[in-house]
């Protein structure tokens, strides 16, 4: 049965799909623990940061097969409703004021690689390979699929992949901005676990704040953007962290955002 593994490293939340004989394959109830995991993790002051990975090799081989049949024999609300499940996840990884980095080893395809997407940050193998073959059966794209390509590409180039699903490599990603870092293949989990724990000893509220002017960017004018930066900035100039900040930087030493 598929399951997604919660393993802790101080303040950094692991977050492992664990079905190796369907590569990872998604599950309904991995929605469902994916987004009361990353719920808690906003809540919890003593977790800094999360990273999402996969067992055996795979970050994830996206819908299974067997289960997208079995949804033609059912009401088109059922499946609607699991669809929304994944999309619940989603906004999830996307709300959470936490750094969330996705660990990329093989394939992230379909609803994977809008997982990966999803997250903050993307750690991949340099043999990973991401794909979005939804009109290979047939299908168009969920899990924000469209809307992170479209982002995050030039059109050409995210019509491509769309209308193509053919796979696109880690190391071209990288070169146009979306994979962060590149690694050994077997190592993305361990580079990303340690990357998790350098943002993780950050100053927790203003990155969450860092993270909804980001999100919000997009819809805003030049004008309200500048406006929600001003308010952003005078609220933290008088907070805890930025006294901190300004102490190390004036003291010569790293800053301690979080106290032991």
């Amino acid at each position: 049965m598929p399951t997604l593994i919660e393993t802790r490293h101080g303040r950094v939340l692991q977050l492992t799909l664990h079905d190796p004989a369907s590569r990872n394959a998604l599950h309904p109830d991995i929605y469902a623990q994916g987004t009361a995991a990353l719920q808690r993790v906003a809540a919890d002051d003593s977790l800094g940061a999360v990273v999402l990975d996969g067992a055996g090799g795979t970050f994830c081989s996206g819908g299974h097969i067997e289960r997208l049949s079995a949804n033609r024999e059912r009401e088109r609300a059922a499946s609607a409703a699991g669809i929304e499940a994944l999309h619940g996840w989603v906004r999830a990884l996307r709300a959470c004021p936490k750094p969330v980095l996705a660990a990329v080893e093989g394939a992230a395809a379909g609803a994977g690689f809008s997982l990966a997407l999803a997250c903050d940050l993307i750690v991949a193998a340099r043999d990973a390979r991401f794909s979005m073959a939804y009109v290979r059966i047939g299908l168009s794209p969920d899990g924000g699929g469209t809307a992170f390509l479209a982002a995050l590409l030039p059109r050409p180039l995210a019509a491509e992949l769309l209308l193509e699903g053919q796979p696109i490599g880690a190391e071209r990603l990288h070169a146009l901005g979306v994979v962060n870092r590149l690694t050994a293949a077997g190592e993305a989990s361990a580079v990303a676990l340690a990357y998790a724990a350098r943002l993780a000893s950050g100053p927790s509220e203003v990155q969450g704040r860092i993270k909804a002017l980001l999100a919000a960017a997009p819809g805003h004018s030049l004008a309200q953007q500048l406006d929600a930066e001003r308010e952003a900035f005078l609220d933290h100039l008088y907070g805890a962290a930025c006294g901190e900040g300004l102490r190390a930087f004036r003291e010569r030493r790293a800053p301690q955002f979080v106290q032991p």
